[in-house]
């Protein structure tokens, strides 16, 4: 098929089904009839020699070769998009922004000090937000653009979605200052037998620490769970608690709360955290502006030959631009 044989307003419906899957929901996103949006479809259908979508309880699904064409077409789209809204530049020092960012409350921990130094002393009109990654749908956020960019360990952010190496990091076990177990080296035996808090963060991958020491083997006297690591310093600084955190996140807590890190006993991989920002906004200088920044501040490893976003090599020019990630 040669593209002139298509109408690229197929492709948006086509595009819109698939977020939505739901016609009443695509008409009006479109500002166009019910009937205008059946009858794409089935001009699509009779295009493609395939059903495309079929009607279900739960809205329209996609069928296999639906699926196939799903990542091309939105990522050619939002290329589309961002090359006929792409703005020639963004000036930090006189801009009145508001950027919002995706992150858990580690990110807020260990990246909003050093950003917002950095904003207050270059862009001192730019403001900034935050949401939690758990809280919300985080890629149709990333779609909507109300949300810039999303930081750390979110492995569910695929096709659409360009991503960048910020740093990898290990797990440690943390303590107050002074525990018994507060020394060079722990043992196996020793992390068993003592008492744990245990941290259950919903929408991000270190979840699956959990996971790896029970596949492991190793067994853990849970003591309390909670479901964020705001608490974690406070906590430990007050009782005989250990917790199994992030590398960075400890290095935070360790002075302002009189704890003490030591290496993890497990043999648990190392954890990538990365920036991710929609294709859409990949050319957009106000965003590319925060990347830049993001990546100047805690960007620890250079940048891979070709770095990866679902399945397309983000360009060299992206790769040498400003973005950002969540820890």
């Amino acid at each position: 098929m040669e593209l002139h044989q298509l109408d690229l307003n197929l492709l948006v419906v086509f595009n819109q089904l698939l977020i939505e899957r739901r016609v009443s929901k695509v008409a009006d996103n479109l500002g166009i009839s019910q009937p205008a949006v059946s009858n794409s479809l089935a001009k699509m259908r009779r295009i493609f020699g395939d059903d495309l979508f079929l009607r279900t309880p739960k809205g329209m699904e996609p069928t296999p070769f639906a699926d196939q064409l799903a990542e091309s077409v939105s990522y050619a789209l939002a290329m589309i998009h961002s090359g006929v809204n792409q703005r020639t530049t963004f000036e930090p020092a006189t801009a009145k922004r508001a950027f919002t960012i995706g992150m858990t409350d580690i990110g807020e921990i260990y990246f909003l000090p050093a950003l917002m130094d950095r904003l207050r002393r270059d862009a001192p009109g730019v403001t900034l937000s935050t949401m939690r990654n758990a809280a919300i749908n985080l890629r149709d956020e990333l779609e909507s653009g109300k949300i810039d960019l999303a930081l750390g360990l979110l492995p569910q952010l695929k096709a659409g979605f360009f991503q960048r190496r910020l740093f990898s990091q290990s797990y440690v076990c943390l303590m107050r200052r002074g525990h018994r177990l507060d020394k060079r080296r722990i043992s196996l035996a020793e992390f068993s037998n003592a008492e744990h808090l245990v941290v259950i963060s919903a929408g991000t991958g270190h979840g699956k620490v959990d996971e790896l020491l029970l596949r492991s083997g190793v067994e853990r006297k849970i003591q309390l769970t909670v479901p964020h690591y705001v608490s974690v310093g406070h906590i430990l600084r007050g009782s005989d608690l250990i917790a199994t955190v992030p590398e960075r996140l400890a290095d935070r807590l360790v002075e302002p709360f009189g704890l003490a890190k030591v290496p993890h006993p497990a043999k648990l991989p190392d954890v990538a955290i990365n920036v991710f920002w929609h294709a859409k906004y990949h050319r957009s200088p106000a965003n590319r502006w925060l990347r830049d920044v993001v990546f100047d501040l805690f960007g620890s490893e250079a940048p891979a030959t070709t770095a990866w976003q679902a399945g397309f090599a983000v360009p060299s020019t992206a790769r040498s631009s400003p973005t950002a990630g969540n820890c």
